[in-house]
């Protein structure tokens, strides 16, 4: 995937406070299950700060810069964070929250700002919109396996020609977090992320594996191969613990690329306590 610059984390100005009417009767009915809810401040940053070193480019080239957050739950906070954190790289961007609940879509709607930032009952369907970006965080947690994947194919088949979806999991505080990157065409890539220094080892992560991995890793699957091989080349690098958890993650991540696992992207993410792997290296038999 093409790279735009590092990690910038510089805030836009929250839009006005407004009152919004409430929703109409009658709205299409969305598709899927309302989620939990929980929505702490900074929880998404992890997949947030990936969008934008990553994703710039794919929403600068776009004639409408078009961003959903869908599931966003029980507060407006990380749709507001997913816009400081995106705006100032993309002119004229536009941010839908989506959730299937209108009590949730209500509650947040003072903080409409159309077309900046805008709040809609809908689910894995989008509302009818064709949004360039997708972000789909801890949604899908609670279905079944081929549950999940229909979502996944809803969500596809609702994006923007050249679009993309990020479909994944974070524990509450968003220290660990997986997410699979996928376009019209089905996956595309798994990365995971952590902040390192509260891990024992890489594998700690797979209790937040998106739905379509989280029963594969098991021996003999790929999945469980790739964690397998991180922890071994993390156990490796317990030399550079002296210098600290990034280098030593830095370090495991350099050898899984040397021994041929296809890892994406600029090794600046490695330094960040991430890694991202083709899903063809990692995708259930």
């Amino acid at each position: 995937m093409t790279r735009a610059g590092g990690d910038h984390t510089q805030r836009a100005s929250l839009p006005p406070l407004k009152k919004a009417p409430r929703l109409a009767a009658g709205r299409a009915r969305a598709l899927g299950l309302p989620t939990r809810g929980t929505t702490n401040a900074n929880r998404l940053r992890r997949v947030d700060r990936w969008l934008v070193a990553t994703q710039v480019p794919r929403l600068r080239d776009a004639a409408r810069p078009l961003v959903v957050d869908l599931g966003y739950g029980a507060s407006a906070v990380t749709t507001l964070e997913l816009l400081e954190r995106l705006a100032p790289e993309v002119p004229g961007l536009e941010v839908v929250g989506l959730e299937i609940d209108p009590a949730r879509v209500e509650a947040v709607a003072e903080h409409r700002d159309p077309p900046r930032l805008d709040f809609r009952v809908g689910g894995f369907e989008l509302a009818g919109l064709r949004p360039v970006l997708v972000r789909a965080f801890n949604v899908l947690r609670q279905y079944d396996e081929d549950s999940a994947a229909r979502a996944w194919d809803t969500m596809r088949g609702a994006l923007a020609p050249g679009g993309l979806l990020v479909e994944g999991t974070c524990d509450e505080w968003g220290r660990r977090s997986t997410w699979v990157a996928l376009d019209e065409d089905g996956p595309l890539t798994l990365t995971l992320a952590a902040r390192v220094s509260d891990l024992d080892r890489p594998s700690d992560l797979a209790e937040r594996l998106p739905k379509a991995l989280i029963h594969h890793n098991v021996p003999g699957e790929p999945v469980h191969e790739f964690l397998r091989a991180l922890d071994t080349a993390w156990a490796s690098a317990a030399g550079l613990s002296t210098f600290g958890p990034r280098q030593r993650w830095a370090a495991a991540v350099q050898a899984l690329a040397d021994d041929g696992w296809p890892l994406v992207g600029s090794t600046r993410r490695w330094r960040h306590g991430q890694v991202t792997v083709r899903w063809s290296a990692v995708a259930p038999r």
